[in-house]
């Protein structure tokens, strides 16, 4: 038996390591999957860069307004005043007065309200809450109380609406009316932004207080905290 040259045991072993050509469909096939998984990579990524604007009510935040309609979501829609004679639940009205709300949601949160006195309270007409020391007096909201009913009323201001001074003032000046009966006239001095929805007994029971002179009432009636609430 001959012996097989060096030279042509060489060209045998390069054609066995020589590789197999890849295929045209095989290379069409790979650049498909890598086309797909590149897409979603940057659909999960477009995804989870979106999840603050998705927590909305209203789904995807789609440009400027959307991204408002999601943040207006995240506004409480109620608050709870726990007062000395039990809670009154108000609606607020976010939409109709968002900067007063978001005062008062900002007060709050601070416990501004926390310790606040009912400190004026006219029979029929309001229920008072804050500075002792306000401008008006007594005698110009008695005044008031007695042409209320001589007057338009206004939808707005129908009993067991909440309201502050149109005034310009500072957080601590910040006060709380309740109305107890259609007040038209106070229009042009509260902004309403809310509206009694639960405890319209208890703001009766506040208004039935003995109050002096002065209309302060006798004993301390006063809030001890006020919590927000998305529902009720």
């Amino acid at each position: 038996m001959g012996r097989i040259k060096p030279q042509a045991l060489l060209q045998q072993s390069k054609k066995k390591k020589a590789p197999s050509r890849i295929s045209t469909s095989t290379i069409a096939f790979l650049a498909l999957v890598v086309v797909l998984v590149l897409f979603f990579i940057f659909s999960g990524f477009k995804h989870f860069s979106n999840r603050p604007e998705d927590r909305a009510e209203h789904g995807f935040s789609i440009g400027r307004k959307g991204l408002v309609e999601s943040k207006k979501s995240d506004v409480p829609t109620y608050a709870i005043i726990n007062t000395s004679k039990g809670p009154i639940t108000v609606e607020l009205f976010k939409d109709a007065s968002p900067e007063v709300v978001d005062e008062f949601i900002n007060l709050c949160e601070k416990g501004h309200f926390k310790g606040m006195r009912f400190h004026r309270v006219i029979k029929n007409y309001v229920i008072q809450g804050g500075d002792v020391h306000s401008l008006d007096t007594a005698e110009e909201w008695t005044s008031k109380g007695k042409q209320h009913s001589q007057l338009d009323r206004s939808v707005k201001h129908e009993a067991f609406m909440l309201g502050t001074s149109k005034t310009k003032h500072d957080s601590k000046s910040f006060e709380l009316f309740i109305t107890t009966a259609p007040i038209p006239d106070l229009n042009e001095k509260l902004t309403v932004f809310g509206k009694v929805v639960k405890g319209e007994d208890v703001v009766q029971e506040i208004e039935e207080v003995d109050t002096d002179e002065h209309f302060q009432p006798k004993s301390t009636i006063g809030i001890m905290n006020v919590t927000l609430e998305q529902k009720i």
